[in-house]
C-alpha cells in the first residue's frame, strides 16, 4: 500500500505519525517486518536518514523494535503514554543536525572574518542572553537564537546567513521544545552560558578551530541527550 508523499515540515513527526497508522490499521500486525529504510523513503518521500528517525521515534513509543541483522518489527499496535514527547524528541533532533552542518561552519568563518563592529555585536548577544536567564522560556529562547545570530552574521557568508534566515523558524520552534523536554534550565540555571561565553571569545580572539570545536560539542551533547529520551523505553 503506497503510503504517499509527506509535506515538508515537519518531516520526522509526519513519518512517523503515518508509519503509526499503518501500524493502528493492521497494515503490519505484530510481529511483521517493516520494509526497509530505503522502501519507506521511497514510498514517503523524504530521505532515509527522516525515516531512521521516525523509527526512532517508533521505537521509543513501544511500537517496534529493531532486531540486529533481522530488521524492524511490529511489537505493538498502540503506543506507550508519552508518545507525544517521543515523537518531539525526534522532531528536534532534526533541528539539531541542521545546526551542526550550519552553525559550526559559521563559528570558524566568523574567527577568521569578524570586525570590530562584530565584536561588538557579540559581546552584547552574550549579554544579552545572559539577562535573559531570568525570564520565559520564549524569552529566553530569542536570546539565545540573538547571539548565534550575530555569530552566523560574523561569517561575512552571505549563503550561510540566508539559510540561517530561513532556519530560524524552525530553530525557534526546536528550541522552545528542546526547553520543554529535557527541562534544562531547571538542571542549569545558566543555560550553557559558559560554553557561550567561550564560543564569543574563540570568536573574539580568532581561534576557528576552538569557535568551531565549542559549538560542536555544545550541540552533539545535546543531540545526545535527545537520542536518548527517544531510545530509552526502545
Amino acid at each position: 500500500m503506497p503510503l504517499g508523499a509527506l509535506r515538508p515540515s515537519p518531516l520526522v513527526e509526519q513519518a512517523a505519525q503515518r508509519l503509526r497508522e499503518q501500524i493502528a490499521a493492521g497494515h503490519w500486525p505484530v510481529g511483521g517486518k517493516l520494509p526497509g529504510e530505503t522502501t519507506l523513503a521511497k514510498e514517503l518521500g523524504v530521505g532515509r536518514s527522516t525515516v531512521r528517525e521516525a523509527l526512532r521515534a517508533l521505537a521509543g513509543a513501544g511500537l517496534v523494535r529493531a532486531r540486529h541483522g533481522a530488521g524492524v518489527f511490529v511489537i505493538a499496535t498502540e503506543p506507550a503514554e508519552d508518545w507525544p514527547a517521543r515523537l518531539r524528541r525526534a522532531a528536534v533532533t532534526d533541528v539539531y543536525e541542521v545546526r551542526m552542518g550550519v552553525e559550526v561552519q559559521a563559528a570558524r568563518l566568523a574567527a577568521r572574518r569578524r570586525t570590530p563592529g562584530d565584536i561588538t555585536a557579540l559581546r552584547a548577544a552574550v549579554e544579552g542572553r545572559r539577562a535573559a536567564a531570568a525570564a520565559d522560556d520564549t524569552a529566553f529562547v530569542e536570546a539565545d537564537i540573538a547571539l548565534h545570530a550575530a555569530v552566523v552574521t560574523a561569517a561575512h557568508n552571505p549563503v550561510l546567513s540566508d539559510l540561517f534566515t530561513e532556519f530560524v523558524p524552525v530553530l525557534r520552534e526546536g528550541l522552545i521544545a528542546l526547553l520543554d523536554l529535557t527541562r534544562l534550565r531547571e538542571t542549569d540555571p545558566g543555560t550553557g552560558d559558559h560554553t557561550h561565553t567561550g564560543l564569543v571569545e574563540a570568536v573574539v580572539v580568532g581561534d576557528p578551530e576552538t569557535a568551531a570545536a565549542i559549538l560542536q560539542a555544545e550541540l552533539e551533547s545535546t543531540l545526545g541527550l535527545l537520542r536518548a529520551g527517544c531510545e530509552e523505553h526502545a
